[in-house]
Formats: structure tokens, C-alpha cells, sequence
């Protein structure tokens, strides 16, 4: 990517830790674009927040589900703020399904929610990129699956679409090394609580966690910028989770 053009960054499903994600971004001197299904309020307030660090900002409803709303996404991108160079994969599910419950439909939900939409959204954004010289991409799995860990019950179909996450990003960042776009993952694990999940079980996963604590938004948000400076780091998934996969 060239270093004396403002860059853009196009980050889907950016609610909660996603903003944060954004703010750092418009701090590094890129416009930010979102993209939201229907946390609208959430996606703008955003928007102002990127504004008022002296940055563009653009918000588009799509469901990126859909391979046509994920074209039409980034080619709004691409037409309202010039270019696109850095996309975050960050939109996601997740529901507990247990296997005597599922049917085709919800199979379909979890897989196209968190690894279809990861895809549809690359795949319309590489020509874009390879217009402008390059550019990251930035996935989301899960510490678990990239761990091989299958460690909970009724999550069957997110399990497999995380995993999936971790050989998408493998694959397209052996596709697309010639074009100079570089295609990482981020594996989560406790970052932050749920806002509806108990005490004893935030203490619980601070016990399970090497490292005896939640993450931090921040954590994710240094995770990024590595991956969008990095000019040497490919295919690669990097767990952020305090050592939990070491238990």
C-alpha cells in the first residue's frame, strides 16, 4: 500500500469492540467505513467519533450474507471515499445450537454469518485492491476452533465456521501474496464479558485464563495494527487470548 495516500479502511459488523477498532484506525491517519445490518445508531455514533479525530467516515447498511450486498458495499466504498486498502472482518454470531435442534436453516445462519460473509466481502474487495497496489485483510475466528478445540457443546456450526475462518485466510493469503494483499486472522478468547453473562462466570474464565484476567478491547485493537502495518506477515491466525489455548 502506498504510505503518502490517506488510507481507507472498510470494518464490518464493527459494533462494541469494532469501534474501538475504528477510533484506532482514524488515530493512524485512515478513513473508516462500517458497515451495519441494523445497528444503525450504534454504526453513526461511530461515525462521529471518527470525524471528530479529523477523518472521513461512512456508514452502509448491508447484510453481508448476501454476496450482492457485500459488492454493493464495497463499491460504495470505493466510490465515496476513493479507495479501499485495509478490510475487517469482523461481523459475527453467536448462538448456542444444540445439535437435537438443528435443522438446515440454522446451519446455514451461523455458517453464512461468520465464514461466507468473510469471503463475499474478500472477494468483492480484492479488485479494488489490486487497483490500488495492495492492501490487508483482517478475519475473525475463535482461540477454540483455532486450537482445535472443540471444548463446548452446542455450538457444532460455529465451531466449523471459525475453523473454516483459519483456512480461508491461509488460502486466500497464498492466492493473493503476488497482488501485495496480505490476509491475516484474529482468534479471540476472553476479551469482553458479555454484558448479560454472570459474575461467577466472568471469575470463571479469568481463573481458566493464564494469564488470571479478561483481555481488554485493546488488546484486539493492538492485534489489528500490527496486521494492517505489517509488510511481512501472511496466512497467519493470531490468537489473543491470555494463553487460554496453553490449558
Amino acid at each position: 500500500m502506498s504510505q503518502d495516500v490517506a488510507r481507507v479502511a472498510l470494518i464490518t459488523g464493527g459494533r462494541r469492540i469494532g469501534r474501538f477498532v475504528a477510533e484506532d484506525l482514524a488515530r493512524g491517519g485512515v478513513d473508516v467505513a462500517l458497515s451495519y445490518r441494523r445497528s444503525r445508531a450504534e454504526a453513526e455514533a461511530t461515525a462521529e467519533s471518527i470525524t471528530a479525530l479529523g477523518r472521513r467516515a461512512l456508514t452502509v447498511q448491508a447484510d453481508v450474507t448476501r454476496p450482492e450486498d457485500c459488492r454493493r458495499l464495497v463499491a460504495t466504498v470505493a466510490a465515496e471515499l476513493g479507495r479501499l486498502d485495509v478490510l475487517v472482518n469482523m461481523a459475527s454470531t453467536y448462538a448456542m445450537r444444540p445439535l437435537a435442534t438443528l435443522d438446515e436453516a440454522a446451519w446455514r445462519d451461523d455458517i453464512d454469518a461468520n465464514l461466507s460473509s468473510a469471503f463475499y466481502c474478500s472477494h468483492a474487495a480484492v479488485p479494488v485492491m489490486r487497483a490500488g497496489g495492495g492492501g490487508r485483510i483482517i478475519n475473525f475466528a475463535d482461540w477454540l476452533p483455532v486450537s482445535g478445540r472443540p471444548a463446548y457443546t452446542g455450538y457444532l456450526p460455529y465451531y466449523v465456521a471459525k475453523a473454516g475462518v483459519k483456512a480461508l485466510t491461509e488460502a486466500l493469503a497464498l492466492e493473493l501474496a503476488p497482488d501485495g494483499i496480505l490476509v491475516n486472522a484474529i482468534a479471540p478468547g476472553p476479551i469482553v464479558a458479555p454484558v448479560d453473562m454472570a459474575e461467577d462466570e466472568r471469575e470463571e474464565a479469568s481463573r481458566a485464563t493464564p494469564l488470571g484476567r479478561w483481555g481488554g478491547e485493546a488488546e484486539i485493537v493492538h492485534a489489528v495494527r500490527l496486521l494492517v502495518t505489517t509488510s511481512f506477515i501472511t496466512g497467519e491466525t493470531i490468537r489473543v487470548d491470555g494463553g487460554r489455548h496453553l490449558r
